[in-house]
């Protein structure tokens, strides 16, 4: 993805191009965070529905450079919010990263809560409601890369769009609770039809994440919220 988000400040003054020069560093960053969120998402996808553990393993290691990335960020953005030279426009800037970066983190979060589910339920004969949840899963991955394509295409449109995306999510998501929470003549034991409940709790939250991003991307075009 291209960072082209951020729109140079024609006034030549030092301090400014010094800040300018730090918000295309920090971009750089957050799409880096993004990727590796991305990526953190696809692992979980594999290890609960292609009952992969290898691809679970890898999770907590992603995690850790994520957190990593997320302190980094929210560090860098302060520093330059506190200098003389930061503009009102770089201000709005670093205030949609900060919570921006927290939505990432918090979807690597669920990505490795994703993951320990999927290690729990893996002695389990799959349950047939799995498919349907793994396209539920396929759609909130849709939306958080469409989220940071807006993101690094400055693009303000598709950034509010994704909540129209969302309701596709929160409706598998009530049709898929319905089916679990009230299954009847369940046999054996109800432990695979409660972490299958908490899956689909960690994807509806993850699709709701990347729409704050989405939000947070037309808020940096046009101050508004």
């Amino acid at each position: 993805m291209k960072a082209v988000f951020y729109y140079p400040n024609s006034d030549p003054d030092p301090g400014n191009l010094e800040s300018e020069r730090a918000i295309r560093s920090l971009e750089r960053d957050v799409l880096r965070m993004g990727a590796l969120v991305e990526q953190s998402f696809r692992l979980s996808h594999q290890a609960l529905f292609e009952r992969d553990l290898t691809a679970a393993e890898e999770l907590p290691r992603l995690d850790k450079k994520i957190d990593r990335f997320y302190r980094q960020i929210e560090s860098d953005c302060t520093s330059i919010m506190i200098s003389q030279a930061a503009t009102t426009q770089d201000l709005r800037c670093l205030s949609a990263f900060m919570q921006l970066v927290r939505d990432l983190e918090r979807i690597g979060d669920y990505a490795k809560d994703l993951a320990k589910i999927a290690i729990k339920i893996f002695p389990y004969p799959p349950h047939p409601c799995l498919t349907e949840i793994a396209v539920m899963s396929l759609h909130a991955q849709a939306m958080l890369a469409t989220s940071l394509v807006a993101l690094a295409d400055l693009d303000e449109i598709n950034g509010r769009r994704i909540k129209f995306l969302d309701d596709v999510v929160d409706h598998a998501y009530d049709k898929l609770y319905q089916i679990l929470a009230y299954q009847r003549d369940v046999p054996g034991i109800i432990e695979p039809i409660l972490l299958l409940t908490l899956a689909i709790r960690c994807l509806e939250r993850m699709a709701d994440h990347a729409t704050n991003i989405g939000q947070r991307v037309a808020y940096i075009v046009t101050g508004q919220r």
